[in-house]
């Protein structure tokens, strides 16, 4: 997806009733008009076209990560949500293809500043585990071969590209990511697997819904880069 958009396929819905909605958010989109962006389409502006109503933010995905969001329809659901996120009510999972093996299990503690506000580093805390591993007779570098892991990461602090640049401190930088990864291995994930996006998906949220108070659980769809790697991943 370019940096701007003439036209947007409709956006999927994962879960919709009269407070709430849940879709999955394609790579490349932003959520809102951004001052130092050129964009023309926005995830807001076209969901709330496509639904003919309103829809209110609750969290946000970055314009690079793909995946499970969720919207109220109504302010006061909006409110009601954004509480269960600040007070770790909401569980939220990613998976993400990174360069190197990672550990099995592990957590990252390391302050993340934001860069378009406040520049001061602040607490943020990731854990994960490791999903796959996979080591290709590929030379990139000065190895003769290349090892690649899928990650399930849960961030438990919501600091703006918390696990991207988690990742980089550990070494293991997330494949597609032009700002904080590896260039020359995002250049062969192009160039041999047509990989041209951040491999980073909001994979599972789960919340109560404010009203009936029902568990309710959504999965991501599955999408086309991540099926290309079940031939390398097999």
């Amino acid at each position: 997806m370019t940096e701007s958009h003439s036209k947007l396929p409709e956006i999927p819905i994962l879960y919709r009733d009269e407070h709430l909605i849940v879709v999955h958010k394609p790579s490349g989109l932003l959520m809102h008009r951004s001052p130092i962006s050129q964009d023309t389409v926005f995830l807001l502006q076209t969901l709330r076209d496509q639904i003919g109503q309103r829809v209110y933010p609750v969290h946000r995905l970055d314009r690079a990560t793909s995946g499970v969001l969720l919207l109220g329809l109504n302010p006061d659901i909006a409110r009601d949500l954004v509480t269960q996120f600040e007070s770790h009510q909401i569980s939220k999972s990613y998976h993400a293809l990174v360069r190197g093996w990672a550990d099995d299990e592990g957590e990252i503690n390391h302050p993340v500043a934001d860069e378009e506000g406040n520049n001061v580093p602040q607490e943020a805390v990731t854990r994960y585990r490791c999903l796959e591993r996979v080591e290709l007779p590929v030379a990139i570098g000065r190895y003769p071969t290349s090892r690649y892991s899928i990650v399930e990461a849960e961030p438990l602090t919501g600091r703006r590209q918390q696990i991207r640049k988690h990742f980089k401190h550990i070494s293991h930088h997330i494949i597609g990511d032009t700002t904080h990864g590896d260039g020359k291995h995002n250049n062969y994930f192009r160039e041999h697997h047509g990989i041209f996006r951040l491999m980073l998906t909001s994979k599972q949220l789960g919340f109560t819904h404010p009203v009936s108070l029902e568990k309710i659980r959504c999965d991501a769809l599955d999408e086309l880069e991540w099926q290309r790697l079940n031939s390398i991943f097999k």
